[in-house]
């Protein structure tokens, strides 16, 4: 049986470090302030990203990959060996073009290569995670089909909630008006967001107060997990006082077998703000 290789792109928030431990490619995303474009998590840290943005009058915009970088990069991961194949796991189509442009990659080329691109329906690290399994799976000698059967049924399983810190970014990016934003932040009203399972994002609830919030966040959890082992990733933006508030409210209320951290990247971050938490939560 030939190598199985993972790729996936940069708004799959998969930490650098874990990317190498698991030879995960990754393609970038294109993030613009202006006129000014930087390849995200490759000419643009997270770091620098969350400083601009906290200084920018109007959001960022992003791009996806176009068809030739997949193609680009399909072509350097095929050509390490003859009988390699490929699993590339991307952004929810219904958020981005980026799914789009890696099938359309995948038909550019002129080498025979053996290809399956694999839409995600979700964002940040509800895609890392897919990702992630993919490559211990393939490094654990499974073979391609299983792969794709485990990260078909973790999509249909997986869970996610984003608990906002700030109406800011919202309200710059159009989603509410000035005086909700004004209104909500006084209130002290908390945004709780997912991903639906067509992976488009959608408002659960608006919670007044921090530490309410977060509960409803453990508690809707309970309602999709119940006492059922579960993987757990921790994600923030930018500023993980809150995340990790949150993760350790998790820990004392359900059954996690594993946690990991990400830090949450541009696409999600430009309309999320600094100083939002996320948990990403599959079954074991």
């Amino acid at each position: 049986m030939g190598a199985i290789k993972i790729i996936t792109d940069s708004t799959a928030d998969i930490p650098k470090r874990v990317r190498e431990q698991h030879n995960i490619e990754m393609v970038p995303l294109k993030v613009l302030f202006g006129e000014d474009t930087y390849l995200d998590s490759v000419t643009i840290t997270n770091n620098q990203f969350y400083e601009r943005l906290a200084k920018a009058d109007m959001l960022p915009t992003t791009s996806q990959p176009s068809p030739v970088e997949f193609m680009e990069a399909y072509e350097r991961v095929l050509g390490t060996g003859s009988d390699t194949s490929i699993i590339s796991i991307h952004l929810s189509s219904a958020l981005s073009g980026t799914y789009q442009s890696a099938v359309l990659g995948s038909t550019l080329l002129d080498m025979p290569g053996d290809i399956t691109v694999i839409d995600s329906k979700s964002a940040s690290y509800g895609c890392g995670m897919l990702a992630v399994k993919a490559a211990e799976m393939a490094a654990a000698g499974e073979t391609k089909e299983a792969i794709v059967t485990k990260v078909e049924n973790m999509i249909k399983d997986r869970k996610m909630y984003f608990l906002l810190d700030t109406l800011e970014y919202l309200q710059k990016g159009g989603r509410i008006g000035k005086a909700a934003a004004l209104f909500g932040s006084i209130l002290n009203i908390k945004p709780i967001l997912t991903i639906d399972g067509e992976g488009e994002v959608m408002a659960v609830d608006k919670v007044r107060g921090t530490k309410k919030a977060m509960q409803r966040i453990i508690d809707l959890f309970k309602n999709d997990f119940g006492n059922d082992p579960i993987e757990m990733t921790v994600g923030w933006t930018h500023k993980n006082e809150l995340a990790l508030e949150l993760a350790a409210l998790a820990q004392g209320q359900l059954n996690i077998r594993s946690i990991r951290q990400t830090e949450i990247g541009s696409v999600i971050g430009t309309h999320a703000g600094p100083g939002a938490a996320a948990l990403f939560i599959t079954r074991v």
